[in-house]
């Protein structure tokens, strides 16, 4: 067996003395492991970072083997991903998410929006937004997609500013009104369809909508929770607005 591929490196654990296993989120074979030769070794440790985007080839005698990859570096952001707080913290939140998918299960989607969101990571505000709508497109990709489009009331496609907790709809200004106190905050970047500003509190309100969601019906079902790097990037991308907005 023997296919290649482009994938993002998610994470890398030694094996043995030398190699290591890799977990890659590739374009068309999904999520998908395999051991890499001499991977543990201080030459190939530039390349297998987390973030980074390789040219793969994958072996094995079956299909259902691990297998062995072949791996060139296309895009190396592991100087970007280490610079800052935010970024480290959003690389493992990623990989966090792609691991809520079936391993080996193509999910085309998913992957061009992670290689987009990486190529576009330097300012803590647009990587917010970025994660923001990836925990969207995940909920989607699982089966649990929000519909932001019309309202759930009035069938009203403008003025959305609410989401129903129950229901995962949006609610507009004027049917929503009656019932602000029980409604989440849809912030208007993910209600618009053309790019909106954001402010700090827009990207902790579209943080607690996708968090509310994937807690509900596809962490807890699985017995696991937010994970920590989701928290810490949180803080790091709002604290620097925050910082702004009081000077």
């Amino acid at each position: 067996m023997e296919w290649t591929d482009e994938g993002i490196i998610l994470g890398v654990r030694r094996h043995g003395e030398s190699s290591a296993i890799v977990e890659l989120m590739t374009r068309g074979h999904g999520r998908h492991l395999g051991l890499v030769r001499g991977g543990a070794g201080t030459r190939m440790r530039p390349l297998l970072q987390p973030g980074n985007s390789v040219s793969a080839v994958w072996r094995a005698r079956l299909d259902e083997h691990l297998g062995y990859y072949q791996l060139e570096g296309l895009r190396l952001r592991a100087a970007t991903v280490f610079a800052s707080s935010f970024a480290a913290y959003g690389v493992t939140h990623l990989a966090s998410l792609a691991r809520l998918l079936p391993e080996r299960a193509p999910h085309d989607d998913i992957y061009d929006l992670m290689d987009a969101i990486l190529n576009d990571f330097d300012d803590p505000g647009t990587a917010g937004a970025h994660l923001v709508r990836f925990e969207l497109a995940m909920l989607t990709e699982l089966g649990f997609g929000l519909d932001l489009s019309a309202c759930a009331a009035s069938g009203a496609t403008e003025d959305l500013i609410y989401v129903s907790p129950k229901s995962g709809c949006a609610v507009c200004r004027s049917a929503g009104e009656p019932w602000r106190e029980r409604l989440l905050p849809l912030p208007a970047f993910l209600a618009e369809a053309s790019e909106a500003t954001w402010t700090e509190q827009d990207i902790r309100d579209g943080f607690r909508l996708t968090g509310l969601f994937l807690m509900r019906n596809v962490l807890e079902p699985r017995g696991q929770g937010h994970s920590d790097a989701r928290e810490g990037f949180i803080a790091a991308v709002t604290r620097p607005r925050a910082r702004q907005a009081a000077e």
